[in-house]
């Protein structure tokens, strides 16, 4: 009985290490020649609006929101303070500092974020890997986040963030940035 219930666990944690094998693999030669060039300093900084929506592993919306981004940095430290609106009505706030660790890497950290956010500046876009501490029915689950952020322009950013949990697709986030006029330079 003890070897099947052993058998068992190898079996669920192959699997689980397969999946995980199955993650993105984010490139950054691929964007490294994609324009407009980003500036993480340069395009977070000041206020920016965003439009998103949360849609789980088989496609149906089940969440939309709304976020006012206050933005600035200080040298190479930056300060997001996030504040979202939900479709039904719930409010959160997230303030995240990132880093500037090298002239194409950054860290972050926020309160509800588990360790520290890696993120890569390639061309037009940030790839950030983070654990979200996710609140759900009562439950706080860590959460891996996949997260791109492609500049379009001077003024809008789209992102795509992938969330996982032992390697499983649990759904994705999108999101569409747009930098208040007035504010590009």
């Amino acid at each position: 009985m003890k070897l099947h219930h052993i058998f068992k666990n190898i079996v669920v944690l192959a699997a689980c290490l397969l999946l995980a094998s199955c993650a993105s693999k984010y490139d950054p030669a691929l964007y490294a020649k994609e324009q407009p060039q980003l500036s993480l300093q340069h395009y977070f900084n000041g206020t920016l609006d965003a439009w998103g929506m949360f849609q789980d592993r088989s496609g149906k919306i089940v969440k939309r929101f709304t976020v006012v981004m206050r933005c600035e940095w200080n040298g190479d430290t930056g300060k997001l303070d996030e504040d979202f609106t939900y479709s039904d009505g719930t409010k959160q706030k997230r303030i995240w500092t990132l880093k500037q660790t090298a002239p194409d890497r950054f860290t972050g950290t926020a309160p509800d974020v588990i360790g520290e956010a890696q993120g890569i500046v390639s061309g037009n876009t940030l790839h950030w890997n983070y654990v979200l501490a996710l609140p759900v029915d009562g439950t706080v689950y860590h959460v891996d986040f996949d997260d791109v952020m492609v500049l379009m322009n001077d003024k809008v950013m789209l992102n795509r963030a992938i969330m996982r949990k032992f390697g499983v697709d649990l759904g994705s986030v999108t999101l569409s940035f747009t930098k208040r006029d007035g504010q590009m330079k």
